[in-house]
């Protein structure tokens, strides 16, 4: 049953409507135009009997072999008052026989004009038959319309069933993409933004578990050091200043919890970053206050940062917040493990896919055949959680841009880290 909510509900009343418009439209154009058209071929018909007989003074057309068409013809000559226009035409019925009737000039002097009526009753009963013919007809049609119309209303809704069924039978652990390649052409957008939903949910779900398990493991072994440090205090009486040194083991461990906890709450910050309303804003605006940002934070480590943005402004749709978390990111890895009297470099670009942003260091590069973006995956031996680029792609998701990290292939050690914003919803602003 359809509701008042229903697309094909509304389809099919609009399809409805609007060809049984056209096709009572079409006829009604159709029968007035035979109508017209036989009646002006009888007007044109008495008109020329009367000029030929005004004329002539003859009834008769030495053309026609057979004066037979002149039956049912009455010719008359009428005297009236005043002037009258030339071949008027009238159509009177007297009974269940229908005339028509034409005045022409005979004698203006005299003011007499022939009046030549002639009987069309079956002319009017043959409109009558073609009236009704076209009225059965849009019966006919107008029901194959209402059948075209379900059918066609069925085929169009059929696609998005099938990606509801298809979405419907799935679960985390059966999830898949959509074969966007199956579906009608029209569809298509709309079966990538679903696959793009998918691959979202799947990132989710599987980078969720590995945050669980992560989790429990980071906390679960800073606890174990606790109980053992303190079952090995308690085995036997220490000096006061033994006890005071196990409990700065045991707050240094607690304070390596804390930050674990702390980093796991900025997941949680981080999802409601991504409800933030979103803004437009010149993307490289923001990378230069970036840079000016981590200018002196490099300097101070005796390291130097160098920038390139091309091209000169380029305006997106998006949520700043998620944005400067990735861009910082990028550039706290890089800073991180870029050793002294070495350089990283930030620098934009335009792509087919829209703005490619780069951070490229000189450290120690990346183990390429581990999922950098799983949490609390480190790299090298420097201290961090290993939440960092979690957030990252969580947030690259968010904004619909790809991410990725990966060594550099120009004969120097080091990595590029690099975000690309897609330009559905950006624009390039001019050079100034």
């Amino acid at each position: 049953m359809l509701s008042k909510r229903s697309i094909r509900q509304s389809f099919l009343i609009q399809l409805i409507f609007a060809s049984a418009s056209l096709i009572f439209i079409f006829s009604s154009i159709l029968y007035f135009y035979i109508e017209r058209s036989i009646f002006e071929e009888k007007h044109q018909e008495l008109l020329n009997y009367a000029i030929n007989i005004a004329h002539n003074e003859s009834l008769y057309d030495t053309d026609i072999l057979s004066p037979d068409i002149y039956l049912g013809l009455n010719v008359e000559i009428i005297h009236l008052k005043k002037m009258h226009s030339d071949g008027d035409l009238y159509e009177t019925t007297k009974g269940k026989k229908t005339y028509l009737t034409v005045i022409h000039p005979f004698n203006i002097d005299e003011l007499s004009y022939l009046k030549i009526t002639k009987e069309v009753t079956a002319t009017r009963k043959l409109l009558e038959k073609i009236l009704n013919s076209l009225f059965i007809i849009n019966i006919a049609g107008f029901l194959l319309v209402i059948i075209y119309a379900i059918g066609l209303s069925k085929m169009l809704v059929s696609p998005v069933k099938t990606l509801s069924k298809k979405l419907s039978d799935m679960n985390e652990h059966l999830i898949g993409p959509i074969k966007v390649e199956e579906l009608p052409e029209e569809f298509e957008p709309l079966g990538a933004t679903i696959n793009h939903l998918i691959a979202r949910v799947q990132n989710f779900v599987k980078y969720q578990k590995e945050l669980f398990i992560g989790t429990a493991h980071e906390l679960k072994t800073p606890l174990a050091v606790i109980k053992l440090k303190n079952q090995v205090t308690l085995i036997k009486k220490r000096t006061p200043e033994e006890y005071i040194e196990a409990l700065k083991i045991t707050n240094k461990t607690i304070d390596e919890m804390n930050f674990i906890v702390s980093n796991i709450l900025n997941i949680g910050r981080q999802e409601g970053a991504q409800l933030e309303k979103p803004v437009e804003v010149d993307i490289i605006a923001i990378l230069r206050q970036k840079a000016d940002d981590f200018r002196l934070l490099a300097a101070n480590e005796g390291k130097e940062l160098q920038m390139s943005f091309e091209p000169s402004g380029f305006m997106a749709i998006l949520q700043v917040g998620l944005l400067n978390q990735i861009v910082q990111n990028f550039l706290q890895n890089a800073l991180k493990f870029t050793p002294q009297d070495a350089r990283v470099i930030l620098k934009s670009s335009q792509n087919s896919y829209g703005l490619l942003i780069e951070v490229i260091d000189e450290g120690c590069g990346v183990d390429e055949s581990v999922d950098l973006f799983a949490p609390f995956k480190r790299q090298g031996n420097k201290q961090g959680v290993g939440l960092g680029l979690f957030l990252a792609k969580s947030a690259a998701d968010a904004l619909g841009a790809k991410i990725s990290i990966k060594n550099r292939t120009d004969g120097v050690t080091g990595t590029i880290a690099s975000l690309n914003l897609n330009s559905k919803l950006s624009c390039i602003l001019p050079r100034s």
